[in-house]
């Protein structure tokens, strides 16, 4: 199909943009539109694809102003998202001891009633990818036929491991295979007829070595194939629509084949509401925790009181320096915190498999590996099964956290994508960052156990977020490593504010992504004080419960969005026959 120039018109020049006798006088070179910076240039297909053909204009619907504070915000997508945060923060701050108790209502009442539902739903995104791997759609590439990546091969990897993760894998890779290994060895316990531990599955009581491979396995089914296929299906269908279509890279364009042009209007608009609000909690919800583990990290290294004073200084101090990042841009600031956070991953790993029990953790990598082949089945099944706890409590958790932070790593990888066929985006995306993951839960997660098997009570009687700091006091150069550790989840932290509320302000600008540097500032100082407002208001309770909450909606919006992708990948392979 023959290539046909995009739409030229931006709004605010000369011309209305749906003007077709402008269009038609752009295209025959007699008036030059002027670029607006604001707006990404996303390159054009190159070879045949299946362009859809649309008057919509990336910023027409926005509001501009330029003094006291300039601003460009797309109506009423920002509006309504600032005005529903602002109103939930200020409530959390004023009314804390009434919200606490709504919070755990809120949070133990979606997971145990629709924690079939989230686990349904991950089956159905690596269902879905797996099969796209296997079919004829795979060989499509994103770009057009004859795109080429925009990154090598080791670049590409590096970003998606680094966009998917962050302070989880500091909080969790230590204090959840423990955690799991304790309640599989003492088995399952039942009152009343309800079992009442947190044992995966049926457990394996008095077992050692089956706790630890079965606590491996449940820590990996978290942090394997299911969470990354979450994050493959938002940006493989955005990397689809922007740059085979020749849509805006925004969320709303993904469902241009189920509300073609109502898209632009009311259901675009509540899309891209959904998507900033699940993805501020989700990310305020890792804030949460990145502070409350770098306190504790102060109180191990320094004895600096592990306060809720001291949680939201850190908040305050990290939370500014995410600012300055968002302010200085990707080149200047998002990419220079995020190669540095890589380094210091890489050295604490290679740290820890280096004077750990190395030959256990190198071992019981490839173990864990089976064992999680093994248990995939039965730990994805949300039927049938007496492991309520577990299940409701970690699994559907998990899964509406993952769903939470979708837009905002999948925009990301979709950005970085361009180039690959969708066989090679989905393996990239689903097998590397996964084999990252259990890699490092295997060296932390693995060490910890040992360590706790030898005799050290520490790890397991301290809080979670302390876990990670009680491990590396049983490693040489404990001062150093620690230190290493806290500045790992202060750089993680800033890493994902900067780079989330970079994400934040693209979808509520309308899909610009050169807004003005107040209106950024706006949303990374908005993360901090939800972070702040929701630990004042019910603490990691509270975290959980907005995350699952707002997971639980943008659920449906992405089984959505798996239809909408299939719709888009089969009108490319019509185009190529």
């Amino acid at each position: 199909m023959a290539q046909q120039p995009r739409n030229p018109i931006q709004k605010g020049h000369k011309g209305n943009p749906t003007d077709r006798r402008r269009q038609e006088e752009a295209l025959r070179g007699r008036y030059e539109p002027e670029p607006d910076p604001a707006v990404e240039d996303i390159p054009a297909p190159e070879g045949p694809t299946e362009i859809i053909e649309t008057d919509y204009q990336v910023g027409q619907d926005n509001i501009e102003g330029k003094a006291p504070f300039a601003f460009d915000i797309h109506n009423p997508v920002f509006g309504i998202s600032a005005g529903a945060v602002i109103l939930f923060t200020a409530a959390t701050l004023l009314f804390p001891a009434q919200l606490g108790p709504v919070f755990e209502g809120l949070r133990n009442g979606l997971t145990s009633n629709l924690d079939w539902f989230f686990l349904l739903s991950g089956n159905v995104f690596v269902v879905l990818c797996l099969g796209l791997v296997v079919s004829p759609l795979g060989s499509i590439r994103l770009g057009g036929p004859d795109a080429t990546p925009d990154f090598s091969l080791t670049g590409w990897f590096a970003m998606l491991f680094a966009a998917g993760m962050g302070i989880g894998l500091m909080f969790y890779g230590v204090s959840e295979p423990l955690g799991h290994f304790d309640a599989a060895l003492a088995g399952p316990t039942v009152e009343n007829g309800v079992r009442t531990d947190w044992a995966p599955l049926d457990g394996a009581a008095g077992d050692e070595m089956g706790a630890r491979r079965l606590a491996m396995a449940a820590t990996i089914f978290h942090w394997g194939l299911h969470p990354w296929a979450i994050y493959a299906v938002v940006a493989l269908a955005l990397a689809l629509f922007a740059y085979n279509k020749g849509l805006p890279l925004t969320l709303r364009s993904v469902f241009y084949p189920i509300f073609g042009e109502r898209v632009w209007g009311w259901p675009g608009h509540i899309i891209d509401v959904l998507a900033v609000l699940a993805t501020l909690f989700g990310l305020a919800t890792s804030l949460g925790l990145g502070a409350g583990q770098a306190a504790a990290g102060f109180n191990f290294l320094f004895g600096i009181p592990n306060t809720m004073t001291t949680i939201v200084v850190l908040i305050v101090i990290i939370t500014g320096i995410a600012t300055m990042s968002v302010a200085l841009g990707v080149e200047k600031g998002v990419k220079t915190l995020s190669e540095i956070n890589m380094v210091l991953a890489v050295i604490l790993l290679i740290f820890v498999l280096a004077v750990g029990p190395t030959m256990s953790i190198l071992t019981g990598f490839f173990g864990n590996l089976v064992t999680y082949a093994r248990d995939i089945v039965p730990l994805s099944n949300p039927f049938g099964r007496t492991d309520d706890n577990f299940r409701q409590g970690w699994t559907a958790f998990y899964w509406a956290w993952w769903i939470s932070w979708s837009p905002f790593v999948g925009m990301f990888i979709a950005r970085v994508s361009r180039g690959r066929t969708v066989r090679q985006f989905l393996i990239g995306v689903l097998i590397v960052p996964s084999l990252i993951s259990i890699l490092w839960m295997t060296a932390l997660g693995g060490t910890a156990i040992t360590v706790t098997l030898g005799g050290f009570e520490g790890i397991r009687e301290a809080a979670l977020e302390l876990q990670l700091f009680q491990m590396l006091s049983q490693l040489p150069l404990t001062q150093i490593t620690s230190l290493v550790g806290i500045i790992l989840v202060i750089v993680f932290f800033v890493t994902s504010s900067d780079s989330g509320s970079l994400v934040i302000d693209t979808i509520a600008a309308g899909g610009k992504v050169n807004s003005p540097v107040p209106q950024r500032i706006f949303w990374c100082t908005f993360e901090g004080l939800v972070a702040i407002a929701l630990l004042w208001g019910g603490g990691l309770l509270a975290l959980q419960a907005m995350a699952v909450s707002t997971g639980f909606p943008f659920t449906i919006v992405l089984l959505m969005a798996c239809w909408a992708l299939l719709k888009g990948l089969l009108g490319e392979r019509r185009e190529l026959a």
